[in-house]
């Protein structure tokens, strides 16, 4: 195993020689493993080793074996210790998953702190397996079937082509001695029921199930590289970025097959999990919309709209003093306003308004139900909502939409429409231009 992991540092892991290397060590036969063939590899590395403290003096027993084994590799050893029942209560998680979470936010953090390159870790293939039979009973996406990555990030895990066979026996034939989790014993936990009852079974099936697991996992990485590629061609033709979020083309969506896994492939990243209710959007009312923890895809008329959750509003308003000629608004742009002879050309962008008209200070603020103005253009009154409707406004363009206010009256929907009642008369002598850009 000594030779076969050199050879693999060489050839698949070239950049770990010379790096400077965090290894996570448990105390357990893997890392304990993974430690000793670093140090014969001549790796430059240090290691880490987190205290849970789940198993009272055993969890202690552990961080002095991993101390003392760093001692005796003449390695720097790094420890942390984790109130993961407390964590795992406070942030509604499991066990396990807070475990997870403070192992690899420590390890960041290292890596940060000591200029740490890698982390590996002592994942072998029956982690993998076990995984992936995890992720088949759970239920997932064919990304979940891959299995454990060998490198992701700065995380590598260069044992996952070995067996735990291999790893116990080198570690026999070695001598090494390891810690024994007397919790890896226990049932109660998913993936201890499936190495302990179900996995046995299948290798009884087939002796040979890890080398026939890692063919089916490589045919499954084959074919999602496939979809990646299929998906890299559609995604100009269907896909738009704009600034509130994305838009996706239904129309062309309607005319290519395999839509709900299209759709699943353009949206798995931003959390979504109601995915019946995501492919009926492509049929539903303008309006109609689905929420995940930080975006909502929405419908309008022949497209979908996919923007972060709008944060609330609220009711800022921003002030422009008689004064002032330049005003800054975050999120807006810059407001000019100047004393002009005469009227140039109007734009969305640049309105002219007789000064007499107007009340200083004048609101920017945003708009509420029940607003109303006087179209320039037109005659009588409209509801705001009206407009907007009439411009087909779809949901995120309405919500960013600012107003600019005289009093109680509406001078001008920014960048859209000024108010006929602040128009600008032939006896007007002193008229302002108000700008945004």
């Amino acid at each position: 195993m000594e030779k076969t992991f050199k050879n693999l540092i060489k050839a698949d892991y070239p950049y770990l020689c010379g790096s400077k290397l965090l290894l996570a060590v448990s105390g357990g036969v893997d890392s304990v493993v993974l430690a000793h063939l670093c140090k014969l590899a001549k790796l430059d590395f240090s290691m880490a080793h987190c205290n849970f403290n789940l198993r009272g003096d055993e969890s202690d027993g552990d961080e002095k074996f991993v101390v003392d084994l760093a001692d005796s590799l003449e390695v720097d050893v790094y420890t942390e210790s984790f109130d993961t029942l407390n964590f795992a209560e406070n942030h509604g998680v499991s066990v396990q998953m807070a475990a997870r979470d403070l192992r690899y936010e420590w390890f960041s953090e290292l890596s940060s702190s000591a200029q740490f390159e890698y982390t590996l870790t002592a994942h072998h293939a029956n982690d993998n397996l076990e995984t992936f039979l995890i992720n088949l009973i759970r239920g997932t996406g064919p990304e979940g079937l891959t299995g454990i990555k060998n490198e992701r990030d700065n995380i590598v895990r260069p044992l996952l082509g070995f067996s735990r066979s291999e790893i116990e026996s080198f570690a026999r034939e070695k001598k090494y001695k390891w810690r024994e989790d007397s919790s890896n014993a226990s049932d109660k936990y998913m993936r201890n029921k499936i190495r302990h009852q179900i996995i046995p079974v299948m290798e009884e099936i087939n002796p040979q199930l890890l080398d026939s697991f890692a063919k089916t996992q490589q045919h499954l990485q084959e074919s999602l590289d496939l979809v990646e590629d299929y998906m890299s061609l559609l995604y100009p033709k269907l896909v738009e970025k704009d600034k509130y979020g994305y838009t996706l083309d239904i129309e062309f969506l309607k005319k290519v097959p395999n839509q709900k896994q299209i759709l699943y492939q353009l949206l798995k990243s931003f959390g979504f999990t109601e995915w019946d209710d995501v492919y009926d959007l492509i049929d539903a009312q303008t309006g109609k919309m689905v929420l995940s923890d930080t975006h909502r895809l929405i419908k309008d008329r022949k497209k979908l709209l996919l923007t972060e959750h709008n944060e609330k509003i609220g009711n800022k308003e921003y002030h422009l003093e008689k004064e002032e000629d330049l005003v800054m608004i975050p999120g807006m742009g810059s407001f000019h306003i100047s004393e002009v002879e005469k009227m140039g050309q109007t734009s969305p962008s640049c309105i002219y308004v007789p000064e007499r008209k107007l009340k200083f200070p004048l609101v920017i603020r945003k708009w509420k139900k029940g607003d109303f103005f006087y179209p320039f253009g037109m005659k009588g009154k409209k509801k705001l909502s009206d407009f907007f409707k009439d411009e087909k406004f779809s949901l995120p363009e309405k919500e960013h939409t600012w107003i600019l206010c005289s009093g109680d009256e509406i001078v001008w929907i920014i960048n859209h429409r000024a108010d006929n009642r602040f128009a600008v008369e032939k006896s007007d002598s002193k008229i302002l231009k108000i700008c945004i850009t």
